[in-house]
């Protein structure tokens, strides 16, 4: 067990544990033998990350390694006596354990130490419960508590099998508390879903009068913490909060940024993804990612200083691929962040490693505090998302400025040229679902190319 300070106003007072399984039994789990896994203190000190990113007091870690979950209280007996006795001495009031916990294993482990448990799940839920900051990211919030809590609707307690219906001895039982909490439950989950498709079809909205424009959309995704909202800050000068906390940021946020020699883009910067996401929180926020869904490009942003920077890359595609989004997808574009971070000696194996990639899949270095790299990187952006688009000339009379404006409006005009004839040459890209609009508007005055 180690001791850690807390950081910022504590709440309570906890103890975070990692119960982990040994190498060959979670590779035995797995069914792989080339399963690649974080080291127990890596992940023991993300769990204490995700404590002290809601305020609670870390007073104390430990890993508990496992040779198996035990069904009831998922610890071993001596393990759960052993830790019970070191709840009582620290005056802790949580314990956290950095894994799923069923129902029956939870209330178990409160029993018998006596303090609140919660699982990975909940204190995840509970982080995005505090970074809401908007309606829409409220209501996701509270679908995926309410999925959860649904979960941990057992049959605990006797008196709620107590309640009778009818009159006398005769009635049959009557809705017990546990049906109604359900029911409750149930009811506002429902409304809930109903909102969210308001917000979805606003989104779908939004989406649609982009298009018309329309703008490519840059989106930024990767690992909580990765350096996304500081890359945001730098690429659109925007105040976006950026700070050295998991899941500092947690409502998306979408910004217009001129590109240097290139379009205009859209740029939005999502929630960080984590290892074990809860799946409820995946489908909760599956109207916020979507913008990820159709972005034209996607920048996944990786913190290559952390030792455990291919865990954390494995955990992004697999929440990208829970959203359809395969790895192999051209439109991924790794941003190797924080190398501001590494030693010379290991900025130049990077180096090396990225020019060993093909060049479509080849990685860019930068770092988002010092702004290395962070020119390439925008170069490279206006080139992939130019791919996305038609490029065209059209040749207009000079005075003809209904059809210039028509063309601001439905492409992204990067210049224009009036020569002394009276006619001005619009160059411009479109998306290729409105290069026949231009087409049938301007006939044989459209060429392709630039």
């Amino acid at each position: 067990m180690t001791t850690s300070p807390s950081a910022g106003p504590a709440t309570a007072r906890c103890l975070v544990l990692g119960p982990y399984l040994r190498v060959s039994e979670t590779r035995a789990a797995s069914g792989r033998a080339d399963v690649a896994l974080r080291s127990p203190e890596a992940r023991l000190e993300e769990a204490a990350g995700l404590a002290r990113a809601i305020d609670l007091d870390v007073v104390e870690t430990g890993i508990v390694m496992l040779s198996a979950i035990r069904p009831a209280t998922y610890l071993g007996k001596g393990k759960v006596e052993e830790i019970a006795g070191l709840v009582k001495s620290l005056e802790v009031a949580l314990v956290v354990m950095d894994c799923a916990l069923s129902p029956v294993q939870q209330r178990n482990l409160e029993k018998a130490w006596a303090a609140k448990v919660l699982d990975r799940t909940g204190l995840i839920l509970e982080i995005f419960g505090r970074r809401a900051a908007t309606r829409e990211g409220t209501l996701q919030v509270e679908l995926a508590h309410l999925s959860y809590q649904r979960s941990r609707l057992v049959r605990s307690w006797t008196h709620l099998e107590r309640q009778r219906g009818g009159f006398g001895f005769l009635g049959g039982p009557g809705e017990t508390q546990l049906e109604t909490d359900r029911r409750i439950i149930l009811d506002r989950i429902r409304r809930i879903e109903h909102d969210l498709e308001g917000v979805k079809r606003t989104r779908a909205l939004h989406r649609t009068s982009r298009k018309r424009v329309p703008y490519p959309i840059v989106a930024l995704v990767g690992y909580t913490n990765a350096g996304k909202s500081t890359l945001f800050n730098r690429l659109t000068r925007s105040g976006v909060l950026a700070t050295d906390m998991l899941f500092a940021t947690l409502d998306p946020t979408l910004r217009a940024v001129d590109l240097p020699n290139g379009p205009r883009v859209i740029l939005s910067d999502t929630v960080g993804f984590i290892s074990d996401l809860p799946t409820m929180l995946v489908a909760a926020f599956r109207a916020t990612l979507e913008e990820v869904i159709e972005a034209d490009l996607i920048l996944h942003v990786r913190d290559v200083s952390h030792g455990d920077t291919q865990a954390q890359s494995r955990d992004v595609d697999q929440v990208l691929g829970e959203l359809g989004i395969a790895p192999e997808d051209e439109r991924i574009l790794e941003v190797w962040n924080k190398i501001d971070r590494v030693s010379p000696e290991e900025r130049e194996r990077l180096d090396n490693l990225a020019a060993r990639q093909a060049a479509e899949r080849r990685p860019m270095l930068v770092s988002a505090v010092s702004g290395q790299g962070l020119d390439t990187l925008v170069a490279v952006i206006a080139e992939r998302v130019a791919r996305t688009r038609v490029a065209l000339t059209v040749e207009l009379d000079a005075s003809d400025g209904a059809a210039l404006s028509w063309l601001h409006r439905h492409g992204d005009v990067l210049d224009t040229a009036t020569t002394d004839a009276g006619l001005t040459t619009v160059h411009l890209r479109v998306h290729p679902s409105k290069e026949g609009q231009v087409r049938a508007k301007f006939g044989e005055h459209v060429q392709t190319g630039i």
